[in-house]
Order: structure tokens, then C-alpha cells, then sequence
């Protein structure tokens, strides 16, 4: 069944593995709007010579042309916690929810070092999901890292 944040998940998984694959950090994301696939993308910083382009960033620039100004009605799933500035762009676009695999326990928005996304003062604060298909976010982050040291 699609309305699954593990499929979901999985699917963002997947974008993970590709930029395993292309010697990117592994950050998978997707965007999801009626239980429908919107858009997927994953890190790509090396590959553009870019520091900004992480996957939520790519993911919701992909939604841009269709000049749908607030995301309400959207989810966004990442492997990894976004970092300030994607939590940023995902309070900006006023995303309705963000689900995410694994703590980043360096550079999380969204409830690790902080929660920008539920302070009160913001105005929009999404709903949040954290730890779907954790370990498997983790694990391919770690494997990646081992891999570079």
C-alpha cells in the first residue's frame, strides 16, 4: 500500500543508493502529494560543485514550475534530519509534513540539535516524523563514511 511512510522511505532509500553510487554524500529525498510520487532527487554537491545542492532542496525545486506557491499539502521524505538551511526552504515552501530516517547529530533542524520546525514563534510549523527505516538510513551514511576514512 503506497500511503506508507516506509515505502515512501524506501523510495527515498533508493535515491540514497544512487548517490552512493555517484561517490555523493547518500541523502535521498521525495515529495509526495495524494499518495502520489511528485518528485525524487538525492545529493548532489560534488557532482554540481554546489554546497546547496542537498536533496530536500533539489526535491522541492522540482515543484517550482508549477507555480504551486505553499506545499500544505505535500510530504517530504528524507533519509537524513534536514540541516537549517533545508528546514528553511521547507518552512518557506509551508510543507505539510516532514518525515526523515535518521538523526543528524552535526547539522539537524528538525529535532536533534534543534527543532526549528516546532518553535512557536515560526510561522508554519509542519508536522514531524522521525526514525522511519532508521537503521537503513544510518547504516548506508555509515558505510559511506567507513568507505572515505
Amino acid at each position: 500500500m503506497k500511503n506508507n511512510d516506509e515505502y515512501w522511505m524506501g523510495i527515498a532509500l533508493e535515491e540514497a543508493k544512487i548517490a552512493f553510487s555517484e561517490d555523493e554524500i547518500p541523502i535521498g529525498a521525495v515529495l509526495i502529494k495524494d499518495d502520489c510520487l511528485v518528485g525524487r532527487n538525492h545529493n548532489r554537491t560534488r557532482q554540481l560543485q554546489n554546497p546547496l545542492a542537498h536533496a530536500e532542496k533539489l526535491v522541492i525545486e522540482q515543484i517550482v514550475p508549477s507555480k504551486e506557491k505553499y506545499l500544505q499539502k505535500y510530504t517530504l521524505y528524507s533519509t537524513l534530519e534536514p540541516c537549517v538551511m533545508c528546514t528553511g526552504i521547507l518552512l518557506s515552501s509551508r510543507i505539510g509534513r516532514i518525515v526523515y530516517g535518521c538523526d543528524d547529530q552535526k547539522a539537524g533542524a528538525c529535532g536533534s540539535i534543534m527543532n526549528i520546525p516546532s518553535d512557536r514563534q515560526m510561522n508554519h510549523n509542519p508536522e514531524i516524523k522521525r526514525y522511519i527505516l532508521d537503521k537503513e538510513c544510518s547504516e548506508i551514511l555509515t558505510k559511506f563514511f567507513q568507505l572515505k576514512r
